[in-house]
Order: structure tokens, then C-alpha cells, then sequence
């Protein structure tokens, strides 16, 4: 296993690092006061429209999808997307939106890319990939445990030419925007088939009958406005072509598994960069702060912090890089247990390292002037997102206990 970028890598990483520089930092107190100028607005703000111009010159735009795509540029494959990904995390609220690689939309692309017929990636997939259109992601519901993905209540029925879909949806990423021109929706076909073939998935135009966002949703008072937000969306007998299933009935639950396994990890490749910028601003706050006539950085606990959080952090960004090129060399699903790893391990512990980093800032540290309190919130919610720790942690040590067993042993072991 050779981890160090090749050479495509390495020069995405520089172009990555000028954006940052050049355009990305200078714009996020601009972005601050977009949005507290326009309170009430959920699409993209002016900045992230420039910043996403400056994205395209410089070749940084949809490198998260590998190969040819249709808006003539080229994706990366996970490990060379690994070191860019991780750079764009140091801003989180800008740089991934304005390279078109932030979820939901990126998900929704890869969904598309894989599963879509023709006639669903002309229509949705090409305007995705221009970012003329934004996407959002509904499948978790207010009156299901999310854990258990088996047990939607949200129905899509079969209905002559049409499904209709019925049900209620929360934490909807990216459906505050009104440019969410697609909802993607997971649901039951048929309650009584297996338990992983009960779902479906099915592409629901925003402008629908029946389609109802209810009201936005926040993380501690955060509710990426910036972004497009997490809504509540309710489905009132919304009626769509049975031309808009994705893939087929019963496929819905194999579909999300392919869709989250990648944002999995490229929520911890932008979790890292989220903790390497905690990093940068500790440690010029510990040098410059000085407390009982030392500086902060002379004091033993910190010190203590410092160095937990630099061996933490590169030991992570290691299972990270081997779970990317594991998803490269061997597929996705031969790369589950390291994906589930990583999305237990990096979530938590970039959280601790953000803690550190907020109370070495003190009170400044819980405010909006210093971007930690944020990226706290984001970094306390992966651990949530596409599956709760506890659910990937019984898993991965189900997979433990069963891989030196004997077939008797790991029948018992089993689901």
C-alpha cells in the first residue's frame, strides 16, 4: 500500500490549497454578512456563486464522481480525492458547495451516475453535474427509528402509470432551497418482502402536488442556511411516473448502502480538515495568549492536547486513506468494515479535538467569530448521520466476533 499522492493527486491538492487561499478564507466573513443580510433567504448566496466560478477555472469542480462526466471535466478516484477532500473540510460551509462536491447533492449524483436509466441522468443528473440545479435526500422519518431503515413508514404504492408517495420526512438535506429542484425518497413497495426488500427509491420532482416543506430544522441553533438546510417534508398522495423508481422495486435499501457508504467517507476525509484548521488555530491561540505571564503553549495541559490531537488525527487520516483505496482496489462493499470504522472513529474524535480547541479559546471559542463552534455541531452530527455510532459499532464487532470463528460459530452470529 503506497498512500503518497501521485502526481494527479498532488496537483489538485496545490490547486486546492491556492483556492483556499485565494478565495475560499477571504470569503467567509463576506458569506457571514450575506447571510445576515438576507435572514430569510436559503439558496445559494452571491459569494458562493463567485466562488464556484473560480471553482470551475481552476479545474476543482465535481472531482468527487471518478471518470468522464458530462460537464466535460474529470472526477478523481477516492484516493486521489482523499487529500482534496480532507483541504475543502478546512472550510466547511464554503469550499465543498462551491466545487459542487457537498452533500446531498454529490450522493445524489453518485445514486444517479450508478443507478439511473438514460433518460433520468439526462434529466437530472446532467443539470446536477452543471450545479444549475440543487438536490435533497429524504429518508429519515420523525417517527421511525432511523437505526432500522427497514421500518419506513413512508409509503410509495403502484398506481396504474404512477407510484404515489405518502408519508412524512425529516431532516431532509438541501430542501430549505428553493433550487432543490429533486427530492430523492426512500420508502416501502411492499411490506411484506424481506426485510431489506421492502424499500424503494424513487425520484420526486420538488414542484410535485402533494410535495409540502414544512419548516427547517437546526444543529444547535445552526441551520445551514447557507446550504439549503435540513427540512421536515411531508408527501401527501404525491404522484409521480412510475418512470422516476430508481432501478427497481425492492432495490431501495441496496441503493442507499451504495449512496452513504462513499459519503461516509468523504464526510471524514472533510472531518480532518475540520480538525487540521482546529489545529492552526490552536496553536497561534496558544502562542499569542498569554495567562499567568506564560504563554499558553508553555503550559503543560496544552502541550497534552496539542499532541493527543496530532497523533489522533494522523492515525485516522491513515484508516481513511486505506479505506479509500481499498473502495478503489477491491470495491465498496469489500470496504465496509473500514468504512464503518472510520465513520465511528473520525466523527468522535474530531469532535474531542474541537472541544479542546473551544476551550483554549475560551468564550471566544463559542462564538461565531471563530468557525469551531460550527464545525463542532457539524462534527457532533456525522455521528448521527447516515447511521448512529451505535448501529456501525455492533455491526463492525459482529464482523469481529465472526472473523475467526468457525461456520457454526458465525451462523449463531448472525443478524
Amino acid at each position: 500500500m503506497d498512500f503518497a499522492p501521485d502526481p494527479t493527486a498532488s496537483k489538485h491538492a496545490d490547486l486546492m490549497r491556492d483556492f483556499l487561499e485565494d478565495c475560499v478564507y477571504p470569503a467567509e466573513p463576506v458569506l457571514r454578512e450575506e447571510v445576515a443580510q438576507t435572514p430569510d433567504v436559503w439558496s445559494l448566496r452571491p459569494v458562493v456563486g463567485l466562488l464556484r466560478d473560480d471553482a470551475r477555472e481552476r479545474g476543482l469542480w465535481n472531482l468527487f464522481l471518478p471518470g468522464e462526466h458530462g460537464d466535460g471535466g474529470r472526477g478523481l478516484t477516492t484516493l486521489q480525492y482523499a487529500p482534496v477532500a480532507e483541504l475543502s473540510g478546512r472550510s466547511p460551509q464554503l469550499a465543498p458547495v462551491a466545487m459542487n462536491c457537498a452533500a446531498p447533492d454529490s450522493g445524489n449524483m453518485e445514486l444517479l451516475h450508478e443507478f439511473g436509466t438514460p433518460a433520468q441522468r439526462e434529466r437530472w443528473l446532467a443539470p446536477l453535474l452543471a450545479g444549475s440545479i440543487r438536490s435533497a435526500f429524504c429518508m429519515t422519518e420523525p417517527d421511525v427509528a432511523s437505526s432500522d431503515a427497514a421500518g419506513l413508514a413512508t409509503r410509495i404504492r403502484r398506481d396504474g402509470d404512477s407510484y404515489v408517495v405518502t408519508g412524512r420526512k425529516w431532516w431532509s438535506t438541501g430542501a430549505m432551497n428553493p433550487d432543490a429542484a429533486l427530492l430523492v425518497v426512500m420508502g416501502t413497495t411492499d411490506p411484506q418482502a424481506a426485510r431489506h426488500r421492502r424499500q424503494s427509491m424513487i425520484l420526486v420532482p420538488r414542484d410535485t402536488p402533494g410535495v409540502r416543506v414544512v419548516r427547517p430544522l437546526s444543529v444547535f441553533g445552526y441551520d445551514d442556511r447557507d446550504h439549503g438546510g435540513h427540512a421536515e417534508v411531508v408527501f401527501e398522495d404525491a404522484r409521480v411516473p412510475v418512470e422516476n423508481l430508481v432501478r427497481g422495486e425492492g432495490d431501495g435499501f441496496a441503493i442507499a448502502q451504495a449512496r452513504l457508504g462513499p459519503g461516509r467517507v468523504h464526510h471524514c476525509m472533510r472531518a480532518l480538515g475540520m480538525a487540521e484548521r482546529a489545529m492552526d488555530l490552536m496553536g497561534a491561540r496558544a502562542r499569542q495568549r498569554v495567562a499567568f505571564g506564560r504563554p499558553l503553549a508553555a503550559q503543560g495541559v496544552v502541550r497534552e492536547w496539542l499532541a493527543e490531537s496530532r497523533w489522533t488525527i494522523e492515525a485516522l487520516r491513515l484508516l481513511v486513506l486505506k479505506t479509500a483505496w481499498l473502495m478503489d482496489t477491491v470495491g465498496n462493499r469489500a470496504a465496509m468494515t473500514e468504512i464503518q470504522a472510520i465513520k465511528v472513529a473520525v466523527p468522535g474524535a474530531v469532535q474531542q479535538i474541537l472541544d479542546r480547541a473551544m476551550q483554549l479559546f475560551g468564550a471566544a471559542g463559542l462564538h461565531d467569530d471563530e468557525p469551531l463552534a460550527a464545525m463542532f455541531a457539524a462534527a457532533r452530527a456525522l455521528r448521527l448521520a447516515d447511521g448512529p455510532d451505535e448501529v456501525h459499532r455492533a455491526s463492525l464487532g459482529a464482523a469481529e466476533a465472526r472473523r475467526t470463528a468457525t461456520p457454526d460459530e458465525a451462523e449463531a452470529l448472525s443478524p
